[in-house]
């Protein structure tokens, strides 16, 4: 029990944030537990490696935790604001990562975490959603070149060295790739006929 006169698995995520950010022992540890399996899949799910997954979950309850006072439940949900910690650190680290080589075969993995995970729905606030939707409808070329040029932060020149392709190839994929999404995200409607 906490000093709320509630048990603390039932208080509202808001609350436990608010204990975090007090410093409340007890609401800190129920905090992590309420989220952990959350942020360690968002992580795993753009890293692959869970050790590395488990140094970005740590860092980013301590980001929740020095940042708490400015959380905003207007702009979303504790959940979102957490798994969206998660993911831009899971993303930074892969860029920072990015000098390894990635495997093509790795990224067909990681379109497939992109589109048809479970963890999808802990990002899945509206346009995130859409996003994913969106790119799962492109041609697997073009998802490619996009996924490798947005995550992984790679040149068209080393996408072309990547895929084998003229370089006019690759910059082609990524330009009719993000046409595409832009017309998709700007139409919902018109999604269902992306080719």
């Amino acid at each position: 029990m906490s000093g709320y006169g509630t048990p603390v698995e039932r208080l509202p995520d808001e609350a436990l944030l608010s204990g975090l950010s007090t410093g409340d022992q007890e609401l800190a540890v129920a905090f992590v537990r309420r989220f952990q399996h959350r942020v360690f899949g968002v992580a795993m799910a753009v890293i692959g490696d869970p050790q590395l997954a488990e140094d970005i979950a740590q860092q980013t309850f301590e980001r929740a935790w020095r940042h708490a006072q400015i959380y905003d439940s207007r702009r979303g949900s504790v959940t979102t604001w957490l798994t969206t910690i998660a993911h831009n650190l899971a993303i930074d680290a892969v860029r920072a990562r990015r000098t390894q080589a990635v495997a093509p075969e790795d990224l067909e993995a990681l379109l497939g975490v992109v589109t048809e995970t479970p963890e999808r729905w802990a990002l899945a606030d509206e346009a995130s959603s859409q996003l994913r939707a969106a790119l799962a409808r492109l041609p697997r070329e073009q998802a490619r070149a996009l996924v490798m040029a947005g995550v992984y932060g790679m040149t068209a020149q080393q996408i072309a060295e990547r895929e084998k392709i003229p370089l006019g190839t690759a910059k082609t994929r990524i330009r009719a790739a993000m046409g595409k999404l832009r017309t998709t995200l700007a139409d919902p409607k018109r999604g269902n006929h992306v080719q």
